[in-house]
């Protein structure tokens, strides 16, 4: 009697059956894609393009889902959506809502108080797949490696596909439907024109809203969905590949270097996703329609070798790892994020992948429950798996909001009655006098704020402060009311905004009057920033309104600056004379009205933000070499001795030996955390330094 082999178990039988338009190169194109991805994130500096990644991934996913509705309708004239959904839902939920429930317990666990706000926020956001409008509404510039990510930033990108799986079988059928009943065409008209309408559209805002609001631009839904159209009319318009083995891997070879060069060459400075995005996508595109593999030299069976295809089949599970556990790392003891860690941890995001995939991914697929039930049932089973990640992100932010609250009490009242020594007050210079020395051993071991609520410590009054690209000169009054009050005004970047809470108390204290004008990025100049994007249009758009504003205004009795070291700038990288000039030429108007400028030396700065090493290391450690730390030119202290050598009134503050000693910048001085990231002082530092700047405007202001 013939034997016969038994039918492989449900669970392996997405290995083992791969239908007949299954395209395996695909696989080697998605460990391309999540490679990048990956690389970048861990070595930003060696892969400075590798977010391009994502959009090879929207290219693909376009591309199978279209082809996948294309042939239903083909087949039926309908598609059947509730059944689609519940195999997108089987496909993608489980290991996402795994991860998010991970992100939970290191919530809780793990990361700073800091953190929490953010962190919540945005584990609710990505269980409900808006994780990408939440970004955009915050302005958050995901290509900004300064900025604090959360534990599931990287869920915008799959927040943006699964938008698309929602809308796009609707628009799909619509078209079609439209097509057959109203312009008695065949549907494929219907379909291709809705897909030249909606991906065209697309295109044209992508690079509108990429000029105009670049950090929206790269999260919201309309400006990526021309890519996944893209992937589509390569599903629709199946002539577009070729039929020959050099013309296929003329596109594959080629496709696989425009995407991988994209990744090499493009930086956070490339205006992105606007028309620059059409590289990747259309280097990607090629690579699909390149799916000749006879030959072991041809693109197509490459991409499809064993081990590449692996990487891409456990890409979903790599992409909803890597990012947390990169996020987490430096707030083990003992483990952060050396060259030696990083490699660790890069090889245990493909075991973990692996594992995810496995024991999660395959087995929820093909989970017979589901599968021979009504869609209803998986549908049922998604608002439960949302209602789990629900529970445990609200359950972590119970236990951890009380002790929050507690810190920033406890903070509040450090700052009512600060301990003698502290911050600042150690000295041992302002700059322009001794301090004296004073040395208090109870600050010994103290570090205020804690390491945990670091981050938190922030200026108030955030609508104070320009952002972006917004160019609105925004002029925030307080202190005296008074007609005859002195009028001071403190202007610059964020490290100017910075010091806003101590000068507004130094104004309500003195009986002065303080207007803030402040920009996010844009020191107060007129040097043109390095970059000529978006932003740098709208700082200078910023700075011509702040000198209207100044000129319109009575004079100052005392104007007070501060800014980032201008490593943003031009000039910054030759001698400075540019540089210095800018600042001496901002400046000169407001001088020569009779307004004295108090300005000062920029603060150290980090290449990791020291909370990372105050959570896992003693403060002791916790330090930079002086010569990393202080930057070797800073134009503002180059530009006040100029404007002193020319007889004008420019005072210069110098904390440099508060902030450092003769070898290094610790973390911690006199018992107060100085920063809250990598170059920000934290709320509780600024207001130890106070007493001083005070003195200086007060100075100031009498002559």
């Amino acid at each position: 009697m013939e034997k016969h082999q038994a039918a492989p178990p449900a669970r392996h039988r997405a290995a083992t059956e791969r239908p007949d338009h299954f395209l395996p190169h695909i696989q080697g194109l998605r460990a391309i894609a999540v490679l990048l991805v990956v690389v970048y994130h861990f070595w930003p500096g060696r892969l400075t393009g590798g977010y391009i990644g994502v959009d090879v991934f929207f290219v693909i996913s376009g591309f199978l889902i279209t082809q996948q509705l294309a042939r239903q309708l083909e087949r039926t004239d309908r598609i059947a959506l509730p059944s689609f959904y519940a195999k997108r839902a089987r496909r993608l939920l489980p290991a996402a809502i795994t991860v998010l429930v991970f992100a939970s317990l290191a919530t809780l666990f793990i990361m700073p108080l800091s953190s929490l706000t953010e962190n919540v926020r945005e584990i609710l956001a990505s269980t409900f797949y808006v994780e990408n409008w939440v970004l955009a509404l915050n302005s958050v510039d995901y290509l900004a490696a300064a900025n604090e990510a959360s534990l599931v930033q990287h869920y915008w990108s799959l927040s943006l596909e699964e938008q698309f799986y929602l809308f796009w079988p609707v628009l799909m059928l619509g078209a079609s439907v439209f097509a057959v009943r109203v312009l008695k065409r065949r549907k494929w008209v219907g379909l291709i024109a809705v897909l030249a309408i909606v991906g065209l559209g697309s295109f044209a805002l992508s690079v509108v809203v990429t000029a105009t609001d670049p950090a929206a631009a790269y999260f919201v839904t309309y400006t990526r969905v021309w890519e996944f159209a893209v992937g589509g009319a390569l599903a629709l318009l199946p002539r577009l590949r070729p039929t020959r083995a050099w013309q296929s891997n003329i596109l594959g070879w080629g496709g696989i270097a425009v995407v991988l060069g994209c990744g090499y060459f493009f930086t956070a400075a490339t205006p992105f996703p606007g028309y620059m995005a059409a590289l990747p996508v259309l280097g990607t595109a090629a690579i699909i329609v390149a799916h000749h593999r006879e030959k072991p030299w041809d693109a197509g069976r490459v991409l499809s070798w064993r081990p590449v295809s692996f990487i891409g089949d456990i890409s979903y599970s790599l992409y909803l790892w890597h990012w947390p556990l990169i996020v987490i790392a430096p707030y083990i003891p003992g483990w952060g994020l050396s060259i030696y860690n990083r490699i660790a941890l890069f090889l245990f995001c493909f075991v973990l992948a692996w594992l995810t995939k496995r024991f999660i991914e395959d087995p929820a697929r093909d989970w017979r429950f589901f599968t021979t039930r009504r869609p209803r049932t998986t549908l049922i089973a998604v608002v439960a798996a949302m209602a789990v990640s629900t529970l445990f992100v609200t359950g972590a932010w119970a236990v951890q909001q009380p002790k929050y609250d507690a810190e920033a009490t406890q903070l509040a009242q450090t700052l009512a009655d600060p301990p003698q020594c502290f911050g600042a007050a150690s000295g041992p210079t302002d700059g322009l006098a001794p301090i004296d020395p004073c040395v208090n051993p109870e600050l010994d071991g103290l570090i205020i704020p804690s390491p945990g609520f670091g981050n938190a410590d922030r200026p108030e009054h955030p609508d104070c402060l320009s952002t972006l690209n917004d160019a609105t000169v925004r002029d925030c009054q307080f202190g005296s009311d008074d007609a005859d009050a002195p009028q001071i005004a403190l202007i610059g970047d964020s490290h100017a905004y910075a010091l806003m809470d101590p000068f507004i108390q130094m104004a309500e204290t003195n009986g002065w009057h303080l207007t803030t004008y402040l920009k996010g990025g844009c020191p107060w100049t007129t040097t043109p920033l390095a970059a000529r994007d978006a932003f740098a249009v709208s700082c200078d758009s910023w700075r011509s309104s702040l000198s209207a504003a100044l000129t319109s205004h009575e004079p100052f009795d005392a104007v007070f600056t501060a800014a980032l070291t201008d490593r943003t700038v031009s000039g910054a990288s030759d001698d400075g004379t540019a540089a210095v000039g800018g600042y001496v030429e901002a400046w000169t108007p407001v001088l020569d009205a009779g307004t004295p400028i108090v300005t000062v030396v920029d603060n150290p700065a980090w290449e990791d933000d020291p909370n990372k090493c105050l959570r896992t290391e003693d403060a002791s450690l916790c330090t930079v070499p002086r010569e990393d730390g202080l930057a070797s030119f800073d134009p503002i202290a180059s530009a006040a001795s100029t404007a002193v050598a020319a007889g004008q009134d420019v005072t210069l503050l110098d904390f440099s030996d508060t902030y450092c000693t003769a070898d290094e910048c610790p973390a911690v001085v006199g018992g107060a955390n100085v920063y809250r990231d990598v170059d920000h002082l934290t709320r509780t530092f600024a207001f130890t330094l106070e007493p001083f700047i005070a003195s200086a405007m007060s100075d100031a202001i009498a002559r």
